[in-house]
């Protein structure tokens, strides 16, 4: 029988994530191994926990360091509470200041909209099977909101699949979760999916698959028909892909080890490559407020080197008239508009394709899109496609 977890420890979990939190182990991988070994804690404590956590590192700009970390916590919470009721009490230059690290203005376009938004509490987003998001919306209850019926009236939203959780219950035992009716994705991840537009029938590659949120995703608009090879440098990865396609009903996809490097793990030439690339993450800054104080100038460089060789290796896969889609969840400069530049540069064989925004139908098409935070809801994320010639 579990022991039930008092609630005065609370606090002394919370410090201990913090503690236990650096550049090596990310507060968020803390948190999940701390409520995992507590023992006895109930959702509503874990919530209360995870919270604490993330507010503190939100509002760190804010924090007087010398203080005891249950002192600085508790005045995170004291600012959260402050700016979710009154966010206008909070000035563009206080939030500019305090809100992200100094070397973010070089290479970020650190506007007062992004910094206030990236100050609020996280939305979570779920993606319904295609065609069913209305449907899902009713079988999940009064927590779950159907994004593109609430945004009928402004018409600016076409993610006919996308829905907003605000309830309590783990998700992860809803029998529709267990039944592959939905995934848990963040909508500017969903906007990527459907930026692709794969067609059933069609041969693609996910080739930074990770765990296969955007696999399961184009095996879904495909309609389970095509071919997706999926591929990664870390096996534990792909183990998860298969375990969550396996629950997703994705059978057309095969999972394939590749480091990166130019040697190809397959010889087919595909009718679409995406390269969801490893990123410093600077578009993920409300999520995972951690990340604003652990990550570097030069983690944004060596990994825009990265970004490049991957795009190269990848180009000669894509068959003549295809499409080779690049995206990161990251506003850097050095990761985004120049890693695009860069490889139009050095590959005339491929020209841009425009690109309309799933948030902003309205905006004229461009070949690169950036999608910020205050426009969608979710992560940063910038997108580039090329088609070749």
């Amino acid at each position: 029988m579990k022991q039930h977890t008092p609630q005065h420890h609370l606090p002394a979990l919370v410090a201990r994530v913090i503690a236990a939190a650096s550049r090596a182990k990310p507060a968020d991988a803390v948190l999940r191994e701390t409520l995992r070994t507590a023992g006895g804690l109930t959702a509503a404590e874990s919530r209360e926990i995870s919270r604490a956590v993330f507010a503190y590192y939100r509002w760190l700009g804010w924090l007087d360091r010398k203080l005891a970390v249950a002192e600085q916590v508790e005045r995170a919470l004291e600012l959260a509470r402050r700016f979710a009721d009154a966010p206008e009490r909070f000035s563009e230059g206080e939030l500019l200041a305090r809100a992200v690290p100094a070397w973010a203005v070089v290479e970020l376009n650190v506007a007062p909209d992004w910094a206030a938004v990236i100050q609020s509490e996280p939305v979570l987003w779920l993606r319904a099977r295609r065609g069913q998001g209305g449907k899902l919306a009713k079988k999940l209850g009064d927590g779950a909101i159907h994004a593109q019926a609430a945004a009928a009236e402004t018409g600016e939203f076409t993610l006919p699949d996308a829905l907003i959780y605000e309830g309590e219950e783990d998700l992860f035992r809803k029998k529709e979760f267990q039944a592959g009716e939905f995934e848990i994705q963040d909508i500017a991840s969903q906007a990527v999916g459907l930026l692709c537009d794969p067609k059933p029938g069609e041969t693609w590659w996910d080739a930074c698959a990770g765990e296969g949120g955007k696999t399961l995703h184009l095996s879904d608009l495909m309609q389970n028909k095509g071919q997706i090879w999926a591929s990664d440098r870390a096996e534990w990865r792909l183990k998860k892909l298969k375990l969550r396609a396996g629950r997703a009903n994705c059978f057309n996809y095969r999972a394939v080890l590749w480091d990166g490097g130019e040697r190809l793990p397959m010889r087919t030439k595909f009718d679409g490559v995406l390269v969801d690339a490893p990123c410093s993450g600077t578009g993920t800054w409300q999520r995972n407020p951690h990340a604003r104080w652990t990550t570097t100038p030069e983690d944004v460089r060596e990994l825009a080197a990265v970004q490049e060789r991957l795009l190269a290796n990848v180009a000669p896969a894509v068959k003549p008239g295809g499409r080779l889609i690049y995206s990161v969840c990251t506003l850097a400069r050095s990761e985004t508009s120049a890693v695009a530049k860069a490889f139009s540069k050095s590959h005339p064989e491929f020209a841009p394709a425009p690109l309309a925004s799933p948030f902003l139908p309205s905006a004229s098409p461009s070949p690169q899109l950036w999608l910020w935070p205050q426009d969608s809801g979710g992560n940063g994320m910038f997108v580039a496609v090329w088609r070749r010639l």
